[in-house]
Formats: C-alpha cells, structure tokens, sequence
C-alpha cells in the first residue's frame, strides 16, 4: 500500500540558493536565527556563530549598523560554518559594504530603506555578485503612507509593502529573492503570509517578530509557524525569541522534526504527562532519561511510561521503551519485551538503575547497528575486488 504523506504537499516556489543552503523549491525547510553579539566584535560574533550552526541554524543573520560591523563581515563570512545574511536598516551604503564584505544574502526592511534610487542601486550590485535578497516587512516598521492608507497593519498592508519593494528589484533584474512579512500578533502574521503565499511564487521566510521570552515566546512562534508549515507554506522559519539565540536554533530544528520536516538527529523521547493511574514518577523517570540522552548524543526514539493504558503500546513502537506497572519496568526493545526492571528502591534515586539498564540496551543497539553497516561496507569490498580479480 503506498504512504500518504501527512501534510498536504509544500507551496511551489522558486528555488534560491543562500550560500551552499537551496531555499524554496523541493528544498528541506531551512532554520535560522541571528547573532545578539556587536558584529564588530569579530571573535565574539563568530563564536555564537559556531553555537548556532552547533544547535540547529543552517543561515545565521548578523547586523550590519555601522561601518566597523561592514568591516568585521569581511573577516566573519570566510570563517563561519554556515551562510552568513547581513541585516540592514536605514542606510543602504551598509548594504552595498556587506556585499564587498562577501556576505551570503541581505535582509533588506522596505520600512527604513524608501529611496527607490538607493534601492535599485542595492539591488544591482547584489545582481552582479548572484547574491539573495530577502524582503522582510514587519508590522511595527510599515511604511507611515502604507500604514495610513490601510487604516494599521492589516495582512493587506504588509503584502503590499513586500511586493512593491519586489517590484523594484526585479526591475533591475534580481529574482533570487526572499519574502518574509511578520508580526508580533499571530492571527495577523498568518492571515498575511496566506496572502503573499497566493501573490508571489517567491520562497517565504516565516516567523513571529519580537514574540517575547519563552515559554509565551515560544509557544506564539509555534503557534504561527506550524500552522502555515501545515499548510504547506514555509520555506525557511525562525523563531525570534527574547533569550540566548541557541534556544531559537533549538526550538527551530525541534518543531520541524516533529513535524516530519526535518530528520531526527538526536533523541526524540515520547513519555507520558502522568496522572493518577501512574505505578512510578513518571516526571521524574522522564527527566532523568532525556537527561542522560541528551548527553550521549544518541539518535533514537525512546519511550518512557507510567502504566498499563497506553505504555505497551507506546513502548512497542519505539526503539526502545519503558511501560512501567506494579511489577516494575517492562523494557521493551524494537517492539519485545525483553525483560522486567526492578525499581530500586534502596537506592537514593530508585531510578537511577532503570534509567543506567536503557541506556546500555541503546549503546547495544546502536553498536549493533555501526556493525552491521561496517559488516555491509566489508562485504560490498570484497565483492567488489572479486569482480576486479574476475
């Protein structure tokens, strides 16, 4: 029986390229998040850099304000492990150095850059060097005539915002173009991104603006993200959020594996949120499985549960899981149960000995795992110097 997938099919959109990441097209929808350093600090900026790319960022953004932040651009792209995009506001000149400085990308605000002279200027010298433009309209900077003929900041008047800056650029020719138009307000931001989705065939830069500290933070940008991911609109997110830029990679890289978007590189743990028919803390179980996970690195799916309902069948499904009950822990292993875990009462955590027994049963599977395919690997050798000797 064929698998049909589970979200409807993306929005078609023409494919860019931002450094070696493709945007659009039939590309993975890409994360990114922006330094919080002074970009002139060139050591500084590139170490968060390095963080970023670490926890999940495929493009980093990085301010370009003044003229020594121009400068540093010029030492910060060759070193940094993935695209760097330069933010500009006000003055085009800084656009014009970004790209002297070899940047991967601009991020140009239609709000603060309204000379159409200095625009078209911008956009030839980014033609000339095949270097994309992402149009990024936010609510709180629309342009005043803009704003005031709308009557605020309608879905309308960010479209139109964006698409008449797009009109500029591709007067000069540029196509390798990217659209963003967010807003603090959920509804607003997907009300207008449903919009531009329907006007241009352009890749779209989702994401909530200045949605505050987490978890609020977070759960508005999960809140206007996914719902336009599951309806196929999206190409790049990012998720803006008022802590350490990592949390935003994080939580990027987080939503689109759980939403099938993105593979799975590290544990995806399934745990159930407890309640009365529980046998053992399952918050506290949980907690300590993610916790010892997460510091082995280990990519598989793990399941952690509290009672009889739902815990086999949970644990059945993963790679390797807990259905806990009055007995104990079952462990269950790629769909057996292989054998019941005593809680060790006598010790000063009683699940410390659990949680050690899970994770030497997924060192054996993965190891087990690196053997076969190295097995694999040695066999595809051997016969392919056997057809060498024939």
């Amino acid at each position: 029986m064929t698998e049909r997938p589970l979200l409807p099919r993306r929005r078609k959109s023409r494919q860019i390229m931002v450094g070696s990441v493709p945007v659009g097209g039939d590309a993975p929808v890409s994360v990114q998040s922006m330094t919080t350093t002074k970009t002139a600090d060139v050591e500084a900026t590139l170490s968060q850099i390095y963080a970023l790319a670490g926890s999940g960022a495929d493009i980093v953004r990085v301010t370009c304000n003044d003229e020594d932040a121009a400068t540093a651009l010029g030492e910060i792209v060759p070193r940094s492990p993935v695209p760097v995009i330069a933010d500009i506001h006000f003055q085009y000149k800084l656009a014009l150095a970004a790209l002297e400085a070899g940047v991967h990308g601009l991020r140009l605000n239609p709000g603060n850059i309204r000379d159409a002279e200095h625009i078209r200027m911008v956009a030839k010298e980014a033609l000339d060097r095949s270097v994309p433009i992402r149009v990024g309209v936010n609510a709180g900077s629309l342009d005043k005539e803009i704003y005031e003929r709308h009557g605020g900041a309608t879905p309308e008047a960010l479209v139109e915002s964006a698409l008449l800056e797009v009109g500029l650029l591709e007067e000069v020719g540029v196509q390798d173009i990217k659209i963003s138009v967010k807003a603090s307000n959920v509804p607003l931001m997907i009300a207008a991104y449903r919009l531009l989705a329907a006007e241009t065939e352009y890749p779209l830069h989702l994401g909530v603006t200045e949605a505050g500290p987490p978890p609020s933070g977070t759960i508005k940008c999960v809140a206007g993200i996914a719902s336009l991911l599951a309806e196929g609109i999206g190409d790049t997110i990012r998720f803006s959020l008022t802590a350490d830029p990592v949390e935003e990679a994080k939580s990027g890289r987080t939503l689109l594996e759980v939403m099938g978007l993105k593979e799975k590189k590290g544990l995806d743990l399934v745990a159930c949120p407890s309640c009365g028919r529980a046998e053992v803390d399952v918050i506290r179980l949980a907690k300590l499985t993610e916790e010892a996970f997460e510091e082995l690195g280990i990519p598989l799916q793990v399941a952690v549960m509290g009672c009889v309902v739902n815990g086999p069948g949970e644990a059945r499904e993963a790679d390797i899981g807990l259905a806990s009950g009055r007995s104990g822990a079952h462990l269950f292993i790629k769909g057996q149960v292989v054998r019941v875990l005593k809680i060790g009462e006598d010790l000063a955590d009683p699940y410390e000995s659990v949680v050690a027994e899970l994770v030497a049963e997924a060192r054996r599977l993965i190891d087990e795992g690196a053997e076969a395919r190295i097995a694999a690997s040695r066999a595809d050798s051997i016969a392919v110097e056997s057809q060498h000797m024939d």
